[in-house]
Parts: C-alpha cells; sequence; structure tokens
C-alpha cells in the first residue's frame, strides 16, 4: 500500500506557507479543465489563506478561462483568474489536483520559478513534481489533502471554506458511491455539513441541474455506445463517443460531457467503459472507468496521462475507432 504524506513533508507544507508574508503574492493553480475537486479544493484552500491574513491570493487554471456552470457560484470564486492575470513572480505556488507538470500547460513555468511551491495531489499517477509534495493516493479526493493542510496551519473550518470542500469530496467520490468513500471520508463530510452547509441543496445544484440541451445530447451520445462482451478478458467493454459537432448541434460547453461517464460505467456487462470526447480536430479526450478487472491508470499512464486504479484519462489522437483500438488492446494488458 502506498503511504500518504510523511510528517516531515507535512511540516515543510506548513513551513512553506508561512514563508510567505502576508503582503506577497500567491498563486495557486489547478489543472485544464478543472472539475469539482480540483476548484473546490484550490478555492477552498484560497479561503484558508485569507483567513490567516494573506491579501494577494489569485487561483486559476490553464487554457481557456470556463469555469462550469456548476461551479461558478462556489465561495471563493471571486479568487479565480484567467491565466494570463496570474501573478507573473510569486512568492509561494500551490497545485491542486494535478497529476503531472503537463497538466499545467504555461504555468508550470511559475512552479518551477517560485522560491516556495507545494502540490497537494491524490493521484497514484503523480510524477513527483514540484518543491514539497503531499500526495495521498489513499485519499478520495485532493479536498482530503487540503484539509489536512489547513488544520495544521490552524485554519478552522466555516461555512465557505466547508462548502468548497465538501463539492470537492462529493465530486470525486461520485455523491459517496465510489470505492474510496471510507470511513474517514464520511467523518470529514459530517465535520463539513457540521458548519451549517447544506448538502441537499449542494447536490440539486452540482448533480441535479442540466440544461434540456445537454439532457438531449447526451441521449444521442448514450444511443451510440457499443457493448463488447469479449473485450476485457471476456468481463467486457462498453464505449461511446462525442464531438465538437454534437455539441455544436445543442449548443453546449464541452464540461457537459465531464459526467458522461457515469451512465456509461453503469451498464452491467461491461467492467470497462470509455467515454472519447473531441477537444480539437483528430484529438479526443478520453475517460476511462474499471469496476475493477482492470488498473485503468495503467492503461492511461502509457498513454501520457494519469489517474487511479479504476478511474483515469487520457489524450488520445485521430479516429475515435483508432483510439478504442488502442484502449482494448491496453486493458487486455492491464487485467488485474
Amino acid at each position: 500500500m502506498t503511504l500518504g504524506p510523511s510528517a516531515q513533508q507535512w511540516a515543510a507544507a506548513v513551513a512553506a506557507v508561512r514563508s510567505a508574508g502576508l503582503d506577497d503574492e500567491i498563486q495557486l493553480i489547478c489543472h485544464v479543465n478543472p472539475d469539482g475537486d480540483a476548484l473546490g479544493s484550490m478555492l477552498g484552500f484560497g479561503l484558508g489563506l485569507r483567513r490567516l491574513g494573506f491579501t494577494r491570493v489569485r487561483a486559476t487554471f490553464p487554457g481557456d478561462f470556463v469555469v462550469p456552470t456548476p461551479y461558478q457560484r462556489l465561495p471563493g470564486a471571486d479568487l479565480l483568474v484567467p491565466e494570463p492575470d496570474a501573478f507573473a513572480d510569486p512568492r509561494l505556488v500551490l497545485v491542486f489536483d494535478v497529476a503531472s507538470e503537463s497538466r499545467l500547460g504555461a504555468l508550470a513555468g511559475r512552479l518551477a520559478a517560485a522560491p516556495a511551491s507545494v502540490v497537494l495531489d491524490h493521484h497514484a499517477s503523480n510524477t513527483g513534481f514540484g518543491g514539497v509534495r503531499l500526495v495521498d493516493p489513499q485519499a478520495a479526493a485532493t479536498s482530503v489533502v487540503a484539509d489536512g493542510l489547513l488544520s495544521r496551519l490552524g485554519v478552522p473550518l466555516d461555512p465557505e471554506i466547508a462548502e468548497c470542500l465538501y463539492v470537492a469530496l462529493a465530486t470525486d467520490t461520485g455523491s459517496f458511491k465510489f470505492d474510496m468513500t471510507t470511513v474517514s471520508v464520511h467523518e470529514l463530510a459530517a465535520r463539513l455539513i457540521a458548519t451549517g452547509i447544506r448538502p441537499g441543496e449542494i447536490s440539486r445544484q452540482i448533480f441535479d441541474s442540466k440544461p434540456f440541451g445537454a439532457m438531449k445530447l447526451t441521449g444521442e451520445v448514450l444511443g451510440r455506445a457499443v457493448l463488447e462482451p469479449a473485450a476485457a478478458g471476456g468481463r467486457g467493454m462498453v464505449w461511446t463517443y462525442a464531438t465538437l459537432a454534437d455539441l455544436e448541434r445543442y449548443g453546449q460547453p464541452p464540461y457537459v460531457l465531464d459526467t458522461l461517464i457515469d451512465p456509461v460505467r453503469s451498464v452491467a456487462e461491461a467492467d470497462v467503459s470509455v467515454v472519447v470526447k473531441q477537444v480539437a480536430a483528430g484529438e479526443w479526450s478520453v475517460s476511462l472507468r474499471s469496476k475493477g478487472a482492470v488498473d485503468v491508470s495503467g492503461v492511461a499512464v502509457s498513454q501520457g496521462g494519469g489517474g487511479h486504479r479504476l478511474a483515469a484519462g487520457f489524450t488520445g489522437y485521430g479516429e475515435p475507432s483508432d483510439v478504442v483500438d488502442t484502449v482494448r488492446r491496453l486493458v487486455d494488458e492491464h487485467l488485474n
């Protein structure tokens, strides 16, 4: 079993944060196309830094500055700035939910140049970059690591910080359904709810609100799903794809496809589920899930991606059939 951060690493992270002056520039960064864990962990921690008295805190992510609608009203959203407005020479950089520097794009230079940096992550595929590394593959979400550091810094939970961390925890555990949902996960959720946040209202906003066009798009993409019972050593694989033309036809932004993997992974006859989403001509974002027979993180890492044993992703190229051919071959090589 891979252990989490050591006492020395926690202490080093605390020292790195406290090395910054209250008026120093502090830059928070999460991965491209941020999800609930990336944004929730980053903004919750940013609010914690404000509680400590830091006055110059900004948060950003690489690429187009598009915050998915469900997360636009998160507490601390005012910390968010487009990539060009990130501090040019921050005193301290903190990175959230990023398994490799490639997911930082041009912002990787900020990390390398900063006098102090801390990486908070929970991906087993983390490549070990950054100054101080708080990587816990046993954590259900990066928000678990963020909560650990906030606690060691003496920041008490309040409803705003708690809402951010709860959104992060709920999204990365699939509303507390995934295998990483442990006793400690529920204990953290209980502490967060005890601050007065309303989990039912949060869940409706994050999981149960979708534009009509997004629902229609989901129906079409699910309608073209293919089940391959003989794949994955006979455990079965199901896959589908979505194109930029699909998004344009229904007038939807790309992030509406982020949760498409959930209904696909529910297929009883398949251990492995795959959703291939177009991001540019000949370029596809690939989401992988397994119910246990396949280590999909191995598949993803072999293609330059990353993730966990049961949930991972990478960038593929060519046509959807080319990407699926590659996945089909690699799945057989990573059977548990």
